[in-house]
């Protein structure tokens, strides 16, 4: 799969995602690009944009959309509170379906 992590996302989580071809924003060439702009600019070229952004999904209509979201919701945005998402994200990242979101937590 390739993922394109947000701009909120830090990259320290680039390596996390083994077997997976991962971008920052930066990397992409999308940097500065909000919300829409960016899904537009990243559907056909990312299969998932992974976020920190929780307000993201009830701002974007993904119906019909080739790129999917996977939010990770953590107390902070952080390596240390992130990291820890990790396995749930890469098991969902395999079944992920386009234009859908998926919140990770640790709860879920």
């Amino acid at each position: 799969m390739k993922l394109l992590l947000d701009e909120c996302v830090t990259s320290y989580l680039k390596p996390e995602y083994v077997g997976h071809e991962v971008s920052t924003i930066g990397e992409a060439g999308l940097r500065g690009l909000k919300n829409g702009n960016l899904l537009r600019a990243a559907s056909g070229h990312f299969d998932v944009l992974i976020t920190v952004d929780q307000n993201l999904q009830y701002q974007q209509n993904l119906k019909g959309s080739s790129i999917a979201i996977l939010v990770l919701k953590a107390k902070r945005s952080t390596f240390p509170f992130l990291q820890p998402l990790i396995p749930k994200a890469l098991h969902m990242i395999e079944t992920i379906e386009p234009g859908t979101v998926i919140v990770i937590s640790q709860d879920s």
